[in-house]
Parts: C-alpha cells; sequence; structure tokens
C-alpha cells in the first residue's frame, strides 16, 4: 500500500478531467433538499438534486441481478435515495467513458481506473432498488465504490504518467468541478444507513466478524467441498503441469470456465477448478462476471501460484497482484500465492480480493510489502498463513481472519513491520479487519534478528481505519506500543483500534499508545458487538446448518 504522495500537476488535470459536472436526472423536490441538509456534503447533495436533464444512463451499463428488479430507476421520481444513486451511477459511467478513452495512452493507472469504475457502476446498480435487497447489503456494495475510488486516485501517486498521457494532459482545459465521485459515494452511505435506520430493519452499523466456522453463504454442498480430500473432489476441470489434466495453467482452465458458463452453465452453480500440485509462473486475473468459481489445490506450499509484478518495476500496486479475483462467491481452498519480488521492491500484492462473500480456507499467502490486499466487500480467511513485512495485510474489505498465522518476516534495513493497514475512508463505511483465534509471530528470517526491528499490529492508511485483535496469540516481536502513527497525528482520534483477551508475550497492553481511536476493550457488552450472535443474528440461522460456532464471548 502506498506512501501518500502529492499528486502530479498533471494528474491532477486528468482527474479533474474525469470528475467534470455531469447533468443527472434526480429528484427536485423540497423535501430532498432538506434531506441534503443531513449528508456530510449538503453542497454536493443539493448541486447535484436541483439538477435536472435528459441524460439517461445507457442500457449496456445495467446489470441484471437475481436479487432485485430490472429496473435501475425508481418510479417514484422523489424518491431521494434512489435520485442520489441514480446521479451518482450517472457520474460513474461518465467517469468509466472519460477512463476508456485515456486508457489508449497505455498508463497503468488509467487501466486501474477503467475496470474499478465498471465495478462501481455494478455495485450502485445493484443498491439502487431497497425494497428488494437489504440495506446492509447495499452499504457493503456502496463501501465497495469508495474502496474503488480511492483506488483509482492513488494509482495516479504510484506510476508516473507516461510522456504520450503528459502530452495529452496538457491540452486538457478541465470543466469546473462542483463535484466529486468521492463526496458524492460518502453522501449514499449516509443516506443508505439513515434509510435503514428510517425503515427499522436490524442492525445499524456492521461490526467486525468473530465467525467460528463458515458463514451462512457457505452452502451445504460447498462446506463439504472444503471439508473433503482434494482427491475426493469432483472438479469440472483440472489443471496439471504434466499434461495429465484438462490444462497446464491456471490462467487457461479460468478462460475456459467463463467459456463454458457463459454457453449455457449458469453463473449461480459452483463450478470447481482442481489445481495439482506444482509452482504456476502466471499472473491470475478473475473477472466480475464469473461468479461462484472455487479452485482447489492439493495443499500449502504444493500447489503453488507465483509472480514477480511490483511499483518499482512500473505496476501500480492494485496490478501488481499475482492472483486477482473479483467474481463474487469465490472459493479457494489448499493454495499459496505468492509475489517473489522481495523487500527491495516494496509494493508487491501476493493475492488481491475484491470478492465478495469469498472464502480462502487452508490456503498460504507469501510476499513481503502489501502481501494480502483485501480490496473490498465480504471475505473470511480461515487456517491460513500469512506472510510479510510492512502493511502486509491491508485494503478496505469487510475481512475475518480466523485461526490463521500471521508471519512477520524480516525488513529492509530501517524498515519498520507493520501487520495491518486498513484502508476505511469514510465513517459510514461498514469494513474493517478482526483477527480472532489467531497468532501473530516472527517467521524464521526474522527469528534471529527480532531485536532488531520494530514490529507493529498495524497503521491508519486512511482516516476510519478500522482493525481488532481478539483472543489472538501476539508474540514478543509486537512492540510494546502496539500500533505505529501512519503520518503525525493523522486519523488517531477517527481510527478504531482494539484489542481484547489477546495472549502471548507481546500481548500487554500498559505500554500501548494513548490514542483517542485505541481501545483496550475490557467491558464484555464493547466485546459483544464484534460476536456471531450479535453481529450476524447467528443463533437464528447457524444451529440449522449443523456447524459449529462459538455464539458469544
Amino acid at each position: 500500500m502506498a506512501t501518500t504522495k502529492a499528486i502530479t500537476l498533471r494528474s491532477y488535470l486528468l482527474l479533474l478531467y474525469v470528475m467534470v459536472s455531469v447533468r443527472v436526472s434526480t429528484c427536485s423536490s423540497s423535501e430532498a433538499m432538506s434531506s441534503c441538509s443531513q449528508t456530510p456534503y449538503p453542497l454536493v447533495c443539493t448541486s447535484i438534486m436541483k439538477r435536472s436533464a435528459s441524460t439517461v444512463i445507457p442500457q449496456y451499463y445495467l446489470e441484471d441481478n437475481d436479487d432485485q428488479d430490472d429496473t435501475t430507476t425508481s418510479t417514484n421520481p422523489f424518491h431521494f435515495r434512489s435520485s442520489a444513486i441514480q446521479a451518482t451511477m450517472q457520474r460513474a459511467v461518465h467517469t468509466h467513458k472519460l477512463a476508456s478513452s485515456m486508457n489508449s495512452l497505455g498508463s497503468t493507472a488509467w487501466a486501474d481506473c477503467l475496470e474499478l469504475c465498471d465495478q462501481t457502476i455494478s455495485h450502485l446498480n445493484r443498491s439502487i432498488l431497497l425494497g428488494s435487497i437489504s440495506t446492509e447489503d447495499a452499504q457493503t456494495w456502496l463501501s465497495a465504490a469508495m474502496a474503488n475510488e480511492q483506488t483509482c486516485l492513488d494509482g495516479f501517486n504510484e506510476v508516473p504518467l507516461d510522456h504520450s498521457t503528459a502530452a495529452a494532459s496538457s491540452n486538457i482545459n478541465p470543466f469546473p468541478v462542483t463535484t466529486n465521485m468521492s463526496e458524492m459515494i460518502s453522501n449514499l452511505l449516509a443516506i443508505n444507513k439513515a434509510s435503514k435506520t428510517n425503515s427499522g430493519s436490524r442492525g445499524g452499523n456492521r461490526r467486525l466478524l468473530a465467525v467460528k466456522e463458515f458463514p451462512r453463504w457457505v452452502s451445504a454442498a460447498d462446506r463439504k467441498l472444503l471439508q473433503s480430500s482434494s482427491s475426493a473432489v469432483k472438479a469440472n476441470i483440472v489443471v496439471a503441469q504434466d499434461g495429465s489434466g484438462d490444462y497446464k495453467t491456471i490462467s487457461a482452465a479460468v478462460a475456459a470456465s467463463n467459456k463454458l458458463r457463459s454457453t449455457g452453465s449458469s453463473n449461480s452453480i459452483r463450478f470447481v477448478i482442481h489445481v495439482k500440485a506444482g509452482v504456476y509462473k502466471e499472473n491470475v486475473q478473475i473477472s466480475k462476471s464469473m461468479k461462484n468459481l472455487m479452485i482447489i489445490g492439493d495443499g500449502i506450499d504444493k500447489t503453488i501460484v507465483t509472480g514477480s509484478k511490483n511499483v518499482i518495476d512500473g505496476s501500480t500496486t492494485f496490478r501488481s497482484a499475482t492472483f486477482a479475483v473479483t467474481g463474487e462467491g469465490f472459493i479457494a481452498r489448499g493454495m499459496t500465492f505468492e509475489n517473489t519480488a522481495g523487500p527491495e521492491k516494496h509494493q508487491a500484492v501476493a493475492l488481491r480480493s475484491g470478492s465478495d462473500l469469498s472464502v480462502f480456507y487452508e490456503c498460504s499467502f507469501k510476499g513481503y510489502q502489501d502481501t494480502l490486499y483485501a480490496h473490498s466487500l465480504r471475505q473470511l480467511y480461515r487456517n491460513c498463513d500469512i506472510y510479510g513485512t510492512v502493511d502486509f495485510i491491508f485494503g478496505d474489505a469487510a475481512a475475518v481472519f480466523q485461526n490463521c498465522n500471521i508471519y512477520v518476516r524480516k525488513p529492509l534495513s530501517q524498515q519498520k513491520n507493520t501487520v495491518t493497514a486498513q484502508g476505511r475512508k469514510d465513517p459510514n463505511e461498514n469494513t474493517g479487519f478482526s483477527f480472532h483465534d489467531s497468532a501473530v509471530a516472527a517467521a524464521s528470517d526474522l527469528q534471529p534478528v527480532q531485536g532488531s526491528f520494530r514490529t507493529y499490529l498495524g497503521r491508519p492508511w486512511k482516516e476510519y481505519s478500522r482493525t481488532v485483535f481478539m483472543k489472538t496469540s501476539l508474540g514478543g516481536l509486537i512492540d510494546p506500543a502496539g500500533w505505529l502513527e501512519w503520518d503525525g497525528d493523522f486519523a488517531l482520534s477517527t481510527l478504531y483500534y482494539g484489542e481484547y483477551m489477546n495472549s502471548g508475550a507481546g500481548a500487554g497492553t500498559s505500554g500501548r499508545v494513548k490514542w483517542p481511536g485505541f481501545h483496550v476493550i475490557t467491558d464484555a457488552s464493547e466485546a459483544a458487538k464484534f460476536t456471531v450472535k450479535n453481529f450476524l443474528s447467528g443463533d437464528n440461522w447457524i444451529p440449522s446448518t449443523g456447524i459449529p460456532y462459538t455464539s458469544g464471548l
């Protein structure tokens, strides 16, 4: 995850060009104007709500969703929430068009923005009708839209503009900017949260998970697949380097699965790819259209997918991932994901996940800086091993790490190790990291020199960074302060960092930071906010699955 840098003037001009004013079809009632006063950015809200125009979102940007009606606009022109989402969606569509035209110039950052805009359009499209989806789901998708916006901007800080892009930007005469996507999405998060409260639905703010076994989105059939041996799995496609399978590379198998499903098989049906033992040197991409895909390896350090992309050699952090997945419902088991760029190459991602309702079970993630990019949406990591140095578990997902081993490696000279850098940008995002029944320890290369390097549980990448360690073994490598500043007093009063009933030589809290946002959780009622019972209403549905779990503390 990149260190914050000033955006270059040319990059800024390009971003201004993208974020031009768009005429949108929204409500203009006095009620809507009054509602705008309750948003974080009332002037932005009022501006877009006052606009009326003939702009219509092209049909090819809209998607059919199983969980909502086909229409994407409210039948009530004064429906405040739908109008606000419609306005933001039109801005996203316009941004996508501009990113598409600029992408031809060859900038990696523009390619990132193009992909991220496409995902944001999908998230907004799914969120627009409240009647057929839960407000909690909508809050998750809107949180992901915020993460996408920030990732797009971060890319321009990491990769300097090439000569052709710079030349094009010098000819741009930016339109006046009256709003931007971040502010619009922030308003949507507040509006959607208010609609949840007003409707009397359960929940309130999403809290961090502390599940004991697989969550509700893992079906009985998927649980059976996760818990059976790889030899017993009946896979749709087999990958083997020795030619004994259907394909020799994972990428070829993924492409074949996409083609097979587009010609008949439904995306709602689990599609299984078995990757036999071997070292697969490739960069794998699983797009948002490829839902319910499952990849099963022969075990940690037996089935390995490896790459070495990194920011020093010209990639963005987002694009450096050896394995990247955005398709909903992705499951991986018995795999090792690796980036071998090394500590001197800085940001180099082994796995990036923006897959909603995804599970990584008995997998390993190996890298140095930025190993595991839990980018966005809901993710569970169970019985996994994660290796790294600086910010090596980062992103803006709602992610749970349970029964996982976190191994801190030897960093570069003068570097400090930080396990997490959670990227929650807005207080209404329902995102954060929860570590439960896990362990943080020194890897074999750090053990002999552990006293020469400082190691911290995390630092705040974004203003509302949120991370909790609960009932986790913290080794003696953890600095007594526990947590590290990002830049001076940035985010120290707005973050939420918590520790509850941890153990080990590094678990003592007497020397911990005294930040307003740090919490040594001692009150059972406070800790209970992070349990299955109160967060997931788990007692209402988990017993029927037969899966053992811990309901409370």
